[in-house]
């Protein structure tokens, strides 16, 4: 009996360590989960291990550090698929241009606005994937340059695409269809990355917040606020899932107006099932 304990226990650790092994010894890793999905879409039924070293449920990357485990699984793959746009700086140690792949290459990034209450700024607005036609050109450039890493499985990979592209396209549609009668068409979010989401299914962003601990907006700032939502009589205003709601709560208090989430995609591997929900929250805000 405490042979047969023994044997359990060690296989159990065995079975722990190859799995371990065999994420950090992964041929490809990728960043974020739009990223790790549509790449791991594209090896499927090439037999190429995929990886994921950005799991945590985060919207953004603004202050976010490698681990030990991820980097061993970023510095043991072959390729490291980013989502670019400066999303990934915080890893560039680790981003030589032998096997990096760039999936925001010849996408043009949409500016953030500077809010006064924050402590940072960035450039660019690198969430380009909340648009279903920019995830396809995302797709399309991890095609290229997976083909060009693994050349002999470059047929599957496309096929792969087409059928990526398709789903892309389906996604693009539904939202064109169900926001397509909208009461209203803006919208104030409690986060600066929603704005290609707006732009893919022609709706407009009045005020994007950029809400964190530490540097809640001030009295002023909400009494301005409460003022956009009063003068536009928006009907909702809409958070992000894993973001701050302070600022959102105090604003309903004072105009009765409700709140909604929105998902930048970043803390789920599902993306279509995320997309689709965005898509559905809006209608149900705004219809």
């Amino acid at each position: 009996m405490k042979r047969t304990v023994i044997l359990l226990i060690l296989s159990t650790l065995l079975g722990c360590f190859s799995g371990c092994a065999s994420t950090q010894n992964a041929q490809v890793a990728a960043t974020t989960a739009p990223v790790y999905q549509f790449t791991s879409a594209l090896c499927e039924g090439t037999g190429i291990s995929v990886t994921r070293l950005i799991t945590e449920k985060v919207s953004c990357l603004h202050d976010y550090s490698l681990n030990v485990r991820q980097v061993k699984a970023a510095e043991a793959a072959d390729v490291i698929v980013i989502s670019g746009g400066g999303l990934e700086d915080f890893m560039a140690d680790l981003l030589d241009d032998s096997k990096r792949i760039d999936s925001s290459t010849g996408i043009s990034m949409m500016g953030c606005e500077d809010h006064s209450h924050e402590d940072h700024h960035h450039e660019h607005d690198a969430h380009f994937w909340l648009s279903p036609m920019l995830a396809k050109q995302m797709a399309t450039n991890i095609c290229i340059g997976l083909s060009q890493k693994y050349p002999q499985h470059k047929s599957v990979f496309e096929q792969n695409l087409a059928q990526l592209h398709g789903q892309l396209d389906a996604l693009q549609s539904y939202g064109e269809s169900q926001l397509a009668d909208l009461s209203c068409r803006e919208l104030m979010t409690f986060h600066d990355g929603f704005a290609y989401f707006a732009d893919a299914f022609n709706l407009t962003i009045v005020e994007s917040i950029e809400e964190e601990a530490g540097s809640e907006a001030s009295a002023q700032e909400l009494k301005r606020l409460i003022g956009v939502v009063e003068d536009k009589d928006l009907p909702a205003i809409f958070t992000e899932v894993n973001g701050s709601v302070s600022a959102a709560n105090i604003i309903a208090i004072h105009t009765g107006t409700e709140i909604f989430d929105l998902d930048m995609c970043m803390g789920s591997i599902n993306y279509f099932g995320a997309m689709r929900r965005n898509i559905d929250t809006v209608k149900e805000a705004l219809g």
